[in-house]
């Protein structure tokens, strides 16, 4: 799947639903009421990001949003944006599950990743939205009372934020971003590390992984002059991401030449589907196939892709989504928290 941004529904999100003026007014209010009781027995009261610099004012795409006090009740909207908020120790009461959760099972995947489960602990927090959704749960989300709303790595529009800052103050995403998930890690890090008080936290974080980012440069020096893609198999088309997609920026900050013939014909989109005569695109040096079994063992199939020269050389590395290790998904989500465990596992990947 392609999530997005982890899987594949995801990439394939859509925009958010509107909801008419007359239901954020009189229905959203009405919610607050036993439903917030019961979330908080799911979700836990919420966690405060404690010793932070407040008041604090933090400009977005959709003007500015001004944080009086440390939030102890976090909603986060976009699809992994709970872990930028985690990594700071904040627990959020509402998320979005990026990658789709199986039905009845407990705790929720989202929350169990190796990079998040210690942070995430007993907590479980409500879904408002899944990946897929047309729109997050704005009902739900004002009935967990949320004193902060983030919404940064999503597809959120104007009047999907006008309903949301109705509910609480929110942070969209960064003003730089021109199109939809390509603002770079670093800066969606630290966009919402401002907002949750933590400016000075989040800058050392990011600063720690960029420094992990050169060492795999120097340690691995072969890497360099290398083009490389990384790609899915998704609805029977071979579909690379973009050089400005977070997979498309781990694969270019360990050292390789990124193939941004791709960013050409996404159409501003974080990846795009080949037309049989458009695979070519991808015949580079080292190819990171991001899928679980079921799509790898399909893409193998494909006659045109079997037929590439990274692949009869061998220089693919086949990553495993959600399954396993989950290499693929800390990849994609790209976070403060998953970008430590995903540098060592592409560079091992790509080493051997």
């Amino acid at each position: 799947m392609l999530h997005h941004r982890t899987t594949r529904t995801r990439p394939w999100r859509r925009v958010a639903a509107v909801l008419s003026a007359a239901t954020l007014g009189a229905g959203l209010l009405a919610g607050c009421g036993s439903d917030s009781d019961a979330s908080d027995k799911a979700a836990g009261t919420g966690s405060t990001a404690s010793a932070g610099a407040f008041p604090v004012t933090v400009e977005h795409a959709f003007g500015s949003t001004t944080v009086d006090k440390a939030p102890e009740r976090v909603v986060t909207v976009g699809y992994t944006d709970d872990q930028t908020v985690l990594a700071f120790g904040v627990k959020p009461v509402g998320m979005t599950d990026q990658y789709p959760n199986p039905t009845g099972q407990s705790p929720d995947i989202n929350t169990q990743w190796p990079w998040v489960k210690d942070k995430w602990g007993d907590a479980k927090p409500e879904v408002v939205m899944k990946n897929g959704d047309a729109g997050p749960n704005y009902e739900k989300i004002a009935a967990l009372r949320p004193d902060l709303i983030i919404a940064v790595y999503s597809e959120i529009d104007q009047a999907g934020y006008d309903k949301l800052s109705r509910i609480a103050p929110t942070v969209g995403r960064t003003k730089a971003e021109k199109e939809l998930f390509s603002a770079p890690w670093q800066d969606n890090a630290l966009h919402i590390a401002k907002a949750l008080g933590k400016a000075e936290e989040g800058a050392k974080m990011v600063q720690d992984i960029e420094g992990k980012l050169d060492t795999a440069k120097k340690d691995h020096p072969e890497f360099a002059g290398q083009s490389a893609v990384a790609l899915s198999w998704y609805e029977n088309s071979v579909a690379p991401f973009t050089s400005t997609d977070v997979r498309g920026r781990l694969v270019s900050g360990i050292g390789f030449t990124y193939q941004t013939k791709i960013d050409d014909i996404a159409g501003g989109s974080f990846y795009t589907k080949l037309s049989p005569e458009r695979v070519d695109l991808v015949d580079v040096d080292h190819i990171f196939v991001i899928n679980d079994e079921a799509d790898t063992e399909a893409l193998k199939k494909f006659k045109l892709f079997a037929n590439l020269d990274a692949v009869k050389k061998g220089n693919v590395s086949y990553l495993l989504d959600s399954e396993g290790p989950a290499v693929g998904a800390a990849i994609s989500q790209g976070t403060l928290l998953s970008m430590p465990y995903a540098v060592d596992e592409l560079v091992r990947a790509a080493a051997e």
